[in-house]
């Protein structure tokens, strides 16, 4: 973005404006989700740091995923809110530039975070003898702080990349949010050069996580098939059940977004898959993660005064 899309430019974020009903629908839907996600996510990150139960590795990433949640959603939601319920579209090139970096950098940092935590199930089901030697506290502190670097490590160089497309006077971004590959289009020069090199970027952001993801599951699996009791294997999969639905949830979307032929997909699929992983994920992490689980629910009772244990 060169000289010519100086600090003082905008664009106008069309959002769903063309389907004026879909888009008052989607904007209480948004503004519900954000609510649940603010609540939910807020409650793990203040239940996990007072009850010394959950002082454990699992629960230590389950609130750097809850605070990372709460980051996320709010790097976007509020923008999209004030863009449809207002009448004026804009977003400065400053706040686009910030908000299109940032939310990369926090996608980036879940990407890496999901395979952490997967390799924290993996070490509590296949060693678990050894699991608070090998997961020292020490060690957790480094691969959360691996997770946040690499993401934003990931937004620099992606937006180092597109920061310098001229874009020639166009403005209108046919996106509800800054979306670094939506930016992209709006360029008047060959971007080829420049798409291979961000595919190869994505590639590395995406694939190396999933493989370690498969490979800790695929451990995990073989685990437990060599549990001799049912009761055995169905606790050893409940400690993975939870974050397997949050990575299929996350993942399922946002590979179908960056790593297929962006021709092989319209606009408004590409906004409706963008709104899965950006807003209605982090609304359902809370859910999946406190359902069910006993830990999480015994400290809410402990926090409100009515566990009686």
């Amino acid at each position: 973005m060169e000289a010519n899309e100086s600090s003082g430019g905008y664009f106008i974020l069309m959002g769903f404006s063309d389907q004026p009903q879909l888009e008052l629908s989607l904007s209480l839907l948004v503004f519900v989700s954000y609510t649940i996600t603010l609540m939910g996510n807020t409650t793990i990150v203040i239940l996990t740091f007072l009850d010394s139960r959950l002082h454990t590795p699992m629960y230590f990433f389950l609130r750097n995923l809850s605070f990372l949640d709460i980051c996320f959603t709010t790097s976007i939601v509020p923008q999209m809110l004030m863009n449809i319920w207002g009448h004026n579209k804009r977003i400065s090139y400053i706040g686009c530039l910030v908000q299109c970096s940032v939310a990369l950098a926090l996608g980036s940092t879940e990407c890496v975070l999901l395979a952490v935590m997967a390799v924290d199930r993996y070490v509590a089901v296949c060693w678990p003898l050894h699991y608070s030697t090998i997961m020292h506290p020490r060690l957790c502190h480094l691969l959360a702080a691996a997770s946040w670097s690499s993401g934003f490590v990931n937004s620099l160089l992606q937006s180092s990349l597109a920061m310098v497309l001229p874009l020639c006077g166009h403005r209108q971004v046919d996106h509800f949010i800054c979306e670094l590959l939506v930016i992209i289009k709006l360029s008047c020069v060959d971007t080829r050069s420049m798409d291979f090199k961000m595919f190869i970027a994505r590639l590395i952001i995406l694939a190396v996580p999933v493989s370690i993801i498969l490979t800790s599951y695929a451990c995990i699996a073989w685990a437990v098939a060599k549990i001799s009791s049912a009761e055995g294997q169905r606790k050893a999969f409940g400690t993975c059940a939870s974050h397997l639905v949050v990575v299929s949830l996350f993942y399922g979307t946002i590979m179908s977004m960056y790593l297929q032929p962006k021709n092989n997909y319209s606009q408004d699929q590409a906004k409706f898959l963008a709104l899965i992983y950006t807003i209605i994920a982090p609304t359902l992490n809370p859910l999946i993660y406190t359902l069910r689980n006993k830990d999480i629910n015994r400290a809410m009772k402990k926090v409100m005064g009515t566990d009686q244990t």
